[in-house]
């Protein structure tokens, strides 16, 4: 039986994502489980940005649910890894999927906001992200 797989094109949200380019504030994906925070930010944003000109190497992306990933929920040793791959003084992004999983992310991710050619797009869905400072 063949696959089938149907994209579906999520354009007012990518442009959602795509006119806050360059505003200094952390860009956040919510929504409930499985609706497709993580294919937007990921799939669908990583591409437009590499369609676009940025380098892949200037796309800093953690999938934070994935097991291979579980040593950056440890927030120091997330943010030293995030700031050793930011080589030099052009636009890097920064898409963190699942950021509620690090523990005091809210300090991280305001850590980030103080990087001057960084712009930051993170994805969460449970209650304590939404309740934290950050949202704010």
């Amino acid at each position: 039986m063949e696959d089938i797989f149907i994209e579906i094109k999520r354009d007012y949200y990518l442009k959602e994502l795509i006119d806050r380019i360059d505003n200094q504030l952390i860009k956040i994906i919510t929504g409930i489980r499985r609706c497709g925070k993580s294919y937007l930010l990921n799939i669908i944003f990583k591409n437009y940005l590499i369609e676009n000109g940025t380098d892949k190497n200037h796309i800093i992306q953690l999938s934070l649910d994935e097991n291979k990933n579980k040593k950056y929920l440890a927030p120091d040793i997330l943010d030293e890894y995030i700031r050793s791959l930011i080589k030099d003084k052009d636009k890097y992004y920064i898409l963190l999927d699942e950021i509620q999983e690090v523990k005091d992310f809210e300090s991280v991710l305001i850590g980030f906001m103080h990087i001057d050619n960084v712009e930051i797009y993170v994805t969460g869905s449970n209650s304590k992200f939404l309740s934290s400072d950050i949202v704010t």
